[in-house]
């Protein structure tokens, strides 16, 4: 190891001092919302709340997460994710496999299309057409089907198989495994790192996406998470949001029931990268260096 000189340390220094700075100050804003969600109401109103809570209640998040309201968006959410990311990791590792193999005929020009759409898309309006003419419209179909599959998550997977040994298929061709055998036997098992780091991506995109749903649905019954959020945040007389009593509000601010109800709406897929996170890193590196 070479001696480091002054110029190093400072380059060190500024290069951590910069990580620090850009830390806090997407740090900040969450933790600005947290403490407006469990501060006292009258602090709330009065504007003191800043970085940390001023005082301490949990009336705000417990009248939030018990409206009927929040729990259906809740439930609708959870199920549109669940359905949504299964099916999406099952049709992208299914898809990369073949595009894997470089010796296919055609292969190439089957990856420009698969790249084309990376570029140019159909628009918003012929999406919303396709939906209404294929009977989507107030379905719950119609935000699970468009994202299904992603081109650049399918390309991360591409590349993994391409750098496992290609000794495991020959072998297991030897002893009599068709393609599929091969593929949902060993190759996926032999994938999991990568399969959990695309199934996070796919699982944060269901959870957060609201465009969707708010092109899509009009239905109050199937409204997304995301999408009461909106209408909580946007709307300026959250009684109609947050679906509570009058005598309820009288002690709730409009800011800590909007806080509170980021904060829920936040926490449940926060609760899901610990169980992935082992596998995060490790998932795209792999998957992103050939050879």
């Amino acid at each position: 190891m070479k001696n480091r000189t002054a110029g190093d340390w400072f380059l060190d220094s500024f290069v951590y001092l910069f990580l620090i700075i850009m830390g806090m100050a997407m740090l900040l804003p969450l933790a600005n919302v947290f403490s407006k969600s469990v501060s006292e109401e009258w602090a709330i109103i009065s504007g003191k709340v800043g970085i940390f809570p001023v005082g301490f209640q949990l009336d705000t998040l417990r009248q939030v997460i018990s409206s009927d309201i929040f729990i259906r968006a809740f439930t609708v959410s959870v199920g549109v994710t669940v359905v949504g990311t299964v099916l999406s990791i099952l049709l992208t590792a299914v898809t990369a496999y073949p595009l894997s193999k470089r010796h296919l005929p055609g292969i190439s020009f089957v990856m420009v299309l698969f790249v084309f759409t990376m570029l140019f898309s159909g628009g918003m309006i012929p999406n919303y057409l396709l939906m209404r003419n294929l009977n989507l419209i107030n379905n719950l179909w119609a935000l699970i089907l468009p994202g299904m599959i992603s081109v650049f998550n399918m390309l991360i997977i591409k590349s993994y198989y391409e750098n496992l040994p290609e000794a495991l298929e020959e072998s297991a061709r030897i002893d009599g495994a068709k393609t599929y055998t091969i593929l949902f036997r060993i190759i996926l098992p032999l994938s999991m790192p990568v399969i959990a780091t695309i199934s996070l991506f796919y699982a944060v995109g269901f959870w957060n996406d609201f465009f969707n749903p708010m092109l899509y649905i009009n239905d109050t019954s199937l409204k997304t998470l995301q999408l009461y959020l909106r209408d909580v945040v946007m709307d300026a007389d959250t009684s109609n949001a947050a679906n509570k009593s009058l005598d309820d509000l009288m002690n709730m601010s409009p800011e800590g029931i909007r806080a509170a109800t980021v904060v829920a709406s936040t926490v449940p897929i926060l609760c899901v990268y610990p169980f992935l996170q082992k596998y995060f890193i490790k998932g795209v590196l792999i998957g992103s260096v050939k050879g």
